[in-house]
C-alpha cells in the first residue's frame, strides 16, 4: 500500500508533463499544415530522370 504513495504522484507527474509538451506543441504551431505533410511524401523530388546517365568518367574520379 505504502508503494501508491509513489505511484500516483509519478503518474500524475508524467501526465501533467505529456500534456504541457502537448500544449506546447499546439502553441507552437506544430500542427498547422496537415496537407503539407501528406502531399510531400507523394512528391519525387529525389529521384533523377532516368534518361540522363552519369558519364563513366564521373565515378572514376581524378
Amino acid at each position: 500500500m505504502s508503494v501508491l504513495l509513489y505511484l500516483v504522484p509519478t503518474a500524475l507527474g508524467l501526465g501533467l508533463i505529456g500534456l504541457f509538451g502537448f500544449m506546447w506543441s499546439m502553441r507552437s504551431g506544430q500542427y498547422d499544415d496537415m496537407e503539407g505533410a501528406a502531399n510531400r511524401i507523394l512528391n519525387d523530388d529525389d529521384l533523377q530522370d532516368p534518361q540522363v546517365r552519369p558519364a563513366a568518367n564521373d565515378l572514376t574520379g581524378p
